[in-house]
């Protein structure tokens, strides 16, 4: 027996339509830098998507397939890249311009990209690309940069708003497959090359849905959303598209990243809500520590792409604005888990242990734990394995490149299907999972597992450290043993010694996982997303780069 219910396409036009229509006087705000921000309304969004989609079709030759890079800081124009290309057909892949060049060359060729939508403030970092980019046949350009350095360039080169001027404002978005490429991103590489995931209009689409669930980011249209998080990562946590069904207003950064313009926008723009990874937080918050500044209207934030100290959760609430904690990766679209106290724990000491974890599982997202001989772990809180997921934002297998086959490697995707995360933790029997380190990571000492990150969280506690890494070293006795690196606050005067007696004391951590080796170091090496880079930290180590102090 089947339904009696349409059976409508779950497409990104939807979305746009909806915004743009619903929900047109909502805004997306870029930030300048100087004067006035520049403020778009969704309907002229809408507008403006459809211009670029002609002028990618008629004027570009862009076809069903195609694959359109933009390279782009969060702004007014990438966001109507980013529904104008899926929307026509068309594939998105936002490149990530934090990114060392050859793996920017490598992704790009990899994916087969035709076209390259770039900010002019990125000509610098595209120019020396180009060259080694054999797939692309058109740059456009958009904002203010110097042209010239293009000049030998073989692409043809356009500009953005020359390309839009006097194309319809409407267009037939066609009726596509739900289940077809919408846009695609890759891993950051740090073990072998880079790995392409391809999301579908529907993926994105149930995303968005969960994104705008109350136990999710919950915003509605009384939102602004400051999207930090790039757009480039993971389409911005599915910002721009849960914002588009909701009518959740977005602030965009641009380029101006820094500490001391994101408490100008949040005091000048007053938003509600914020989204980015801890490095991001801590930065604003030894900024609004040294400058006093109204930020009064931001009561939500929510921290992803590496685990928020507890320290640093409990600042942003003294200054009311409370750390929502959310987990995922490239592969889950990204949000995984969010976590949201349950009902029986708001108002009581155990909700702040609720919110330290990386949340619960929604509707949609299936986990499991795995142990090291395969076996399947219980959700009691206590036992550990590798978390696997499965679900309809839950990548399958990895873009095998132009005429390829699909990629499922044994040590990334489970003979089931399941995805391997590569994370390791536990899962409560109420279904929140908490994180215990990244499985290349985990310290293992004398057959026992240490958790870095537990030891991070610790040491990011002490008052006199803003930065805490921490990396398994070999050891002749017991394998591996932790190494400490610290960044100590300006006028520090804490000794390794104070520091592993308060790990002791105040940490609660056992005497046997204490670390015995310490440096001090000016910041803890970053990822292109602003995770810590261990593998960095490892290498300087075995290379004797570090200054190591044993205890």
């Amino acid at each position: 027996m089947l339904s009696t219910m349409q059976d409508v396409p779950l497409l990104i036009s939807r979305i746009l339509a909806h915004g743009s229509s619903i929900h047109g006087t909502s805004l997306v705000t870029t930030w300048t830098g100087e004067g006035e921000p520049a403020r778009r309304s969704y309907a002229e969004i809408g507008a403006r998507s459809a211009q670029l989609a002609h002028a990618l079709r008629e004027d570009l030759g862009v076809e069903g397939d195609d694959r359109v890079a933009t390279l782009m800081w969060n702004n007014a124009e990438h966001v109507e890249a980013y529904f104008a290309i899926p929307s026509m057909g068309a594939v998105l892949h936002t490149l990530n311009l934090r990114l060392p060049a050859e793996q920017l060359i490598w992704i790009a060729n990899h994916a087969a990209d035709r076209v390259v939508i770039v900010n002019g403030s990125l000509l610098p970092l595209l120019a020396p690309l180009l060259p080694h980019l054999t797939s692309v046949e058109h740059v456009v350009v958009s904002g203010p940069g110097d042209r010239s350095l293009l000049g030998g360039a073989s692409a043809r080169v356009h500009e953005y708003e020359e390309l839009l001027a006097g194309k319809p404002t409407a267009y037939e978005w066609p009726e596509l497959d739900e289940r077809s490429a919408a846009a695609m991103c890759y891993t950051s590489g740090t073990t072998g090359d880079p790995k392409g995931v391809v999301y579908s209009h529907r993926s994105i689409y149930l995303h968005s849905m969960q994104v705008n669930l109350t136990q999710s980011m919950g915003l509605t249209d009384q939102d602004t959303s400051l999207v930090v998080v790039p757009q480039f990562h993971v389409n911005a946590w599915g910002l721009p598209h849960a914002t588009f069904m909701t009518g959740v207003s977005m602030l965009m950064p641009d380029r101006f990243l820094q500490p001391v313009p994101l408490a100008q926008m949040i005091e000048q723009e007053r938003p509600t809500h914020a989204a980015a990874v801890p490095t991001i937080w801590q930065g604003l918050l030894a900024e609004l520590g040294a400058h006093s500044r109204d930020v009064s209207s931001l009561g939500q934030v929510t921290i992803g792409g590496a685990a928020c100290p507890p320290s640093l959760m409990e600042a942003f609430d003294k200054l009311g604005m409370r750390v929502c904690h959310a987990w995922g990766m490239t592969e889950t679209s990204p949000l995984g888990t969010v976590a949201r106290p349950p009902a029986h724990a708001v108002g009581t000491e155990e909700e702040f242990t609720y919110r330290t974890t990386q949340g619960r599982f929604p509707a949609g997202v299936e986990a499991r734990l795995t142990g090291p001989g395969g076996e399947r772990l219980p959700w009691d809180g206590e036992s550990a394995g590798e978390l696997e997921v499965r679900g309809p934002w839950i990548a399958g297998a990895y873009y095998g490149g132009e005429g390829a086959e699909v990629l499922r490697p044994a040590d990334k995707f489970s003979e089931d299907g399941w995805l391997k995360t590569g994370d390791v933790g536990t899962i409560s029997a109420d279904g929140y999972l908490t994180l215990t380190d990244r499985a290349k990571d985990v310290i293992k000492s004398g057959g026992e597992w240490i958790s870095s990150v537990e030891l991070e969280n610790a040491l990011m506690a002490h008052p006199d450290v803003s930065e805490a890494a921490v990396v398994a070293v070999p050891d002749d006795r017991w394998g591996e043993r932790p190494l400490a690196t610290v960044v100590l606050k300006e006028g520090s005067t804490a000794d390794f010694t104070a520091l592993r007696s308060f790990l002791a004391e105040e940490g609660g951590i056992a005497k046997w996982q204490l670390p015995e080796r310490w440096t001090v170091i000016e910041s803890v090496p970053k990822t292109s997303v602003g995770k810590f880079d261990k593998k960095v930290l490892r290498r300087q180590y075995a290379e004797g780069e570090l200054d190591i102090t044993r205890l």
